[in-house]
């Protein structure tokens, strides 16, 4: 996009395979840093933050493939329409159709009694009842049309540095999942309103770091139990907790008793694990000028002034979805750019366990050679 600065800057998270140099490599002027372990998604990415100087941040899976020029849709959107603050576009399936992972409804009791009841899985598998039983996934949408949304993914966005800094990053509480709804939930509280640009879509391979599937389900639960433990009354999230537990023992129970090999019956002997969340944080390291750990109380950050929305009106929310392609590890080392970007402007593949960020200025010119 002509006009348009970019910074690349990537966080290895302890992958021990070369991948941070693989990332020096291809694309010199990235700022690449390496951490002696994993400290999971959200906290990498605010780690990533402190390095960053543009006017927006940009998230994207290491396990995605752009399909066009997603950079120039995003930023061209968010220019013309800066009082959104969060935005995202259409993670695809390989064969181009929407994998119904770049946005979805925020939490609700409903949404717990549906997955107790395996109702979530009907509305998953018969997609006239998604609306009624799963809307986590926000089936009805058209995604093809921009509107807001209640929260996007991790997987794909952009967002104001102002606004991510004002918020102090991403939650550190979170290890992997959830952290991006809980992002959403408080800009949400700052005025926010994020929105998905359909012009801008990615390639979305779907996590395949995650390792087995009831791994992944258990890093999952994680993430949402932790999110209730935060933003919810302790009775509420008690209710969530139980219905959450009822429906992993409900799926565990009917594959035991017909004798079939299923992911939930590892899930269900795991559930002391997933139901506590994931464990508090140590300290956060001291802030620099342009980090984003801790919320700023003295933040004086306001949306621009937010003008009538014609597209049509959001439903009520409800909770996010189960697989979320929030946070999937990376394909082996390389790096892919764009169309429109110079060869050495955005590294789209961060590398195993590693987070790619990029930040982008609307003002001046190229300055990556």
């Amino acid at each position: 996009m002509p006009g348009t600065t970019f910074e690349t800057i990537v966080v290895d998270n302890a992958s021990g395979d070369g991948s941070a140099e693989a990332i020096r490599a291809a694309v010199p002027a990235a700022t690449v840093e390496e951490l002696p372990e994993n400290v999971g998604f959200g906290r990498a990415m605010n780690r990533a933050a402190r390095h960053a100087r543009g006017d927006w941040l940009l998230l994207v899976n290491p396990d995605t493939e752009p399909d066009g020029d997603v950079v120039s849709a995003l930023v061209a959107y968010a220019t013309a329409h800066p009082e959104h603050g969060i935005y995202t576009g259409r993670t695809l399936h390989p064969d181009g159709t929407d994998d119904m992972r770049s946005c979805f409804a925020l939490p609700t009791l409903r949404q717990y009694v549906a997955f107790a009841l395996g109702l979530s899985t009907l509305g998953r598998r018969f997609r006239r009842l998604g609306p009624l039983f799963n809307p986590e996934e926000l089936p009805g949408y058209d995604r093809t049309t921009a509107r807001e949304v209640p929260a996007v993914s991790g997987c794909l966005m952009l967002i104001r540095r102002d606004l991510f800094t004002a918020l102090g990053g991403f939650t550190p509480d979170y290890f992997m999942y959830s952290e991006d709804i809980d992002l959403c939930v408080r800009a949400r509280e700052r005025g926010a309103r994020p929105v998905l640009v359909p012009d801008a879509r990615l390639l979305h391979l779907g996590g395949a770091s995650a390792g087995t599937s009831s791994r992944k389900i258990v890093m999952l639960l994680r993430g949402k139990c932790t999110f209730v433990r935060l933003r919810w009354t302790p009775g509420r999230a008690a209710t969530a907790r139980f219905l959450i537990a009822a429906g992993v023992g409900l799926r565990g129970g009917l594959a035991a008793l017909l004798g079939r090999k299923s992911p939930w019956r590892e899930v269900w002997r795991a559930r002391r694990v997933w139901l506590a969340g994931w464990p508090a944080p140590e300290p956060a390291p001291t802030l620099t000028r342009h980090s984003a750990s801790t919320p700023d109380p003295t933040s004086t950050f306001e949306l621009p002034r937010r003008p009538p929305w014609s597209g049509p009106s959001l439903p009520r929310p409800h909770p996010p979805p189960s697989p979320t392609s929030t946070q999937g590890p990376a394909q082996p080392a390389r790096a892919r750019v764009p169309p429109g970007l110079p060869e050495r402007g955005l590294a789209y593949r961060a590398m195993p366990l590693g987070w790619g960020l990029a930040t982008v200025t609307a003002r001046g010119g190229w300055p990556i050679p």
